[in-house]
């Protein structure tokens, strides 16, 4: 059995604002099921600590500690420990940005202390008496933990999970001294970067073993194009390196019993899906029409994910025999103009700008193509909810999408492995193109069956995921025993 302590700055249920959380409330939950003993460190925000979910720590002794709450992961029996600070943490709203949409002042203070308390932590000074084998950092965030961790003798090995290497935790070279880190750290081998303080850097460099959320993104942030500066530093480490990909809960994400669903089905079901597209339609105000091909889109309205690419196409697309879904929120500009067009074609295009669970729940089950035309995409979620509740995904050969998506053509219709339409450029034709093969294929009612069941067979559950996680942990201690710390390094001159 081995011991985990998994360090996260968000882990659903307890906070959300991205898939940090998805990984961080499944992977933990997935890892005690196969035997093993995990425990999660999270700042302890307002809401999680009001909740009651978690109560103060007391420590062996009768000591309080000030600082540690505990309780267990909702709806599983991992323990958590939540780190409170009324100052840093005790605040309502985003845990990383203010009403004003910036990053709150302070949060290389509020994400040192989390990692300080984790190093504490890892190195069972507690008085908790635990300490674990591995120490699976997230983000940067948890950065700083691998490189405080580097100093002492007897200390476990460390994982660090790159979820997106385009948030890096930047700050001023003052931050550093402010935060009285180790000399030694300033140093372009440790956390500086190019004359400022990066935490991400703290994980990069010193954790024994790295990791991104899917095989395809782990070559492509070794690249100039999405490298974010550190393609040379992951090119140094390369040998360390991998992509695991993120799974899903499984039976949350069950078409045959989703309490959002006003109807169920399974793969030997599918024409129960028929249904749901009705309820969609009358959902998104559009037609319902059986046999017109529903497209749609649940995310952020960013150029990230895209979006410009269907709007530069939409008087083509309007021209053509379909309708359109839209459920997100993000750029003013995106949200205005996708409205213009649902007032200029009510009947086949719609648009709800927020997030609604239910509503995207009932997409993901009635739509016949599931759009992620992303420039970059990690891994993603969505694409294998897609293909888990039939739906058939239109994704950009990009990060995780191109490890989870495979591309109908002749050859995977033979073999049974096409799950959706898979294009290669960031451009408004090459969309437009997917998108037309895409109605070509659903003119074939036959074919897209298959590409249907052909998705809803495949296994993207957390146990696949969290056994090469396992796999790995077993690589980073023999890493661990071979690296001599710093702390030795000075004591042998």
């Amino acid at each position: 059995m081995k011991k985990v302590l998994f360090v996260t700055s968000e882990a659903y249920p307890l906070i959300k604002t991205g898939g940090l959380a998805d990984v961080s409330g499944g992977l933990p939950i997935a890892i005690k099921a196969l035997g093993h003993d995990v425990r999660i460190l999270i700042p302890g925000y307002a809401e999680a600590i009001a909740s009651g979910m978690m109560e103060p720590l007391r420590l062996p002794g009768g000591r309080m500690s000030p600082m540690l709450h505990h309780g267990l992961l909702p709806g599983s029996e991992v323990e958590v420990y939540g780190l409170s600070h009324h100052d840093y943490f005790g605040r309502a709203g985003n845990p990383y940005l203010g009403a004003d949409g910036k990053p709150w002042a302070d949060n290389a203070e509020r994400f040192s202390l989390l990692c300080h308390v984790g190093t504490e932590l890892a190195m069972n000074r507690l008085g908790l008496d635990w300490q674990p084998d591995i120490v699976h950092c997230n983000d940067w965030q948890t950065g700083l933990i691998p490189a405080l961790l580097n100093d002492e003798l007897q200390r476990p090995a460390t994982v660090f999970t790159i979820h997106n290497l385009a948030y890096q935790g930047i700050f001023p070279h003052e931050t550093f001294v402010r935060l009285r880190l180790p000399n030694r750290l300033w140093s372009h081998e440790a956390l500086e970067f190019y004359g400022q303080l990066s935490f991400i850097k703290g994980g990069l460099v010193f954790a024994d073993r790295i990791t991104t959320v899917s095989p395809n993104y782990a070559r492509e942030i070794q690249g100039e194009d999405f490298g974010c500066g550190l393609d040379g530093l992951l090119r140094q480490r390369r040998e360390r390196l991998s992509g695991i990909l993120n799974g899903i809960d499984v039976e949350v994400w069950n078409p045959a019993k989703d309490p959002y669903l006003p109807a169920h089905f399974d793969r030997a079901g599918l024409e129960r899906r028929g249904e749901l597209k009705r309820h969609l339609q009358r959902a998104f105000s559009l037609p319902e029409d059986p046999d017109v091909p529903l497209l749609a889109w649940v995310g952020r309205l960013v150029e990230q994910k895209g979006i410009d690419l269907l709007l530069e196409i939409m008087p083509r697309l309007m021209a053509l025999p379909l309708q359109i879904a839209v459920q997100g929120s993000g750029d003013a500009r995106f949200e205005q103009t996708l409205q213009h067009w649902g007032k200029l074609f009510p009947d086949r295009f719609a648009i709800r700008v927020g997030y609604d669970e239910a509503h995207a729940r009932l997409i993901e089950g009635g739509t016949d193509v599931f759009l992620m035309p992303s420039r970059f995409e990690p891994c993603g979620l969505n694409q294998m909810y897609s293909q888990r509740y039939g739906a058939v995904p239109l994704v950009r050969r990009a990060g995780g999408l191109a490890d989870t998506v495979v591309d109908t053509n002749d050859e995977t219709l033979r073999d049974g492995t096409a799950t959706g339409i898979v294009f290669d450029d960031a451009s408004p034709d090459a969309l437009f193109d997917a998108i037309q093969r895409a109605l070509r294929l659903y003119a074939t009612p036959v074919d897209w069956r298959k590409i249907q069941a052909n998705g809803m067979a495949k296994d993207f559950s957390w146990q696949v995921s969290a056994r090469q996680y396992l796999e790995l942990y077993e690589l980073a201690e023999q890493d661990r025993a071979t690296c001599l710390p710093h702390a030795a390094r000075r004591a042998h001159g």
